[in-house]
């Protein structure tokens, strides 16, 4: 049995989505990071992916956190590659409301109602669970509906319903780069995303002025996290993970973790092309 568990335990630690740590050319960034998180009392997992070079940095980066409503992402996707192949439509009614409709409610005002009917819909938690891992996305779990979850004792260090923070960027890129549902069904779920009402003070609150930014908050009694894409200003995506658990001022962890990655990604690239990586 002993056996059994350390095999296991070996596998799980193989499993990691296929992003490489830290890239060199990041070192500083790194280092400027690791000093604003030495300074905080939360427990902070963060990762940022280039969507253009693939240059990515990470702190934690392999340490699960709670994924709270940041799993709704990972649920409109599997919603989104069912519409793709036919399997359901935006304009399918269920509970008396349109598919369109929840997808909006749990999107933008993040409404754990909406997300539980929807989930209901697609098979429950184990099959947005299966379907990421048979698209190879690892590192992730969803184990129990919104209500469960809500309901359930908290435990910050719950492996259950988690996530690292490099596997959320490695969705991010997956549903960027339109791998596991179509570049109509990215764009729609990225306009979703720009709309996000929660998380003022989070990701978007130090960015410039008018930066672009779709994301998507999850929040529990001692947690705070973000995750998304910002733009830059050459138009080519970084996306996001920052979770924050235990401490005090978690929100404002997450604005000054997101304002650091935007001028270290701004400070070392530059790109020799004006248009945006994704047309839209």
């Amino acid at each position: 049995m002993r056996f059994k568990v350390f095999v296991l335990s070996l596998l799980a630690l193989v499993a990691q989505p296929a992003i490489a740590a830290s890239s060199p050319s990041l070192t500083t960034l790194e280092q400027q990071l690791n000093s604003m998180v030495a300074g905080k009392s939360a427990d902070i997992g963060i990762a940022a992916l280039d969507l253009n070079s693939g240059e990515t940095v990470s702190i934690k980066g392999n340490t699960p956190f709670p994924m709270a409503s940041t799993v709704k992402v990972a649920v409109a996707a599997l919603y989104l590659a069912q519409v793709d192949n036919g399997r359901r439509s935006l304009d399918d009614v269920i509970n008396g409301q349109s598919a369109r409709s929840l997808m909006k409610r749990m999107l933008v005002h993040s409404d754990n109602q909406a997300t539980d009917i929807l989930l209901a819909d697609l098979g429950g938690p184990t099959a947005v669970h299966d379907w990421l891992r048979d698209n190879g996305v690892t590192g992730l779990r969803m184990d129990r509906t919104i209500s469960e979850l809500l309901h359930s004792k908290r435990d910050l260090w719950d492996r259950r319903d988690s996530t690292t923070p490099m596997a959320m960027v490695d969705l991010l890129r997956r549903i960027y780069k339109a791998e596991l549902i179509k570049p109509e069904s990215r764009n729609y779920l990225l306009d979703l995303m720009a709309q996000c009402e929660t998380g003022k003070n989070r990701m978007k609150a130090l960015l410039p002025s008018g930066t672009p930014v779709e994301h998507k908050t999850g929040t529990l009694d001692g947690l705070a996290d973000d995750v998304g894409f910002i733009t830059m200003p050459d138009g080519h995506r970084v996306a996001v993970a920052i979770f924050t658990r235990g401490g005090t001022d978690r929100p404002r962890t997450i604005a000054e973790t997101a304002r650091v990655i935007y001028d270290g990604f701004k400070s070392i690239f530059t790109w020799p092309f004006g248009a945006p990586a994704l047309q839209r």
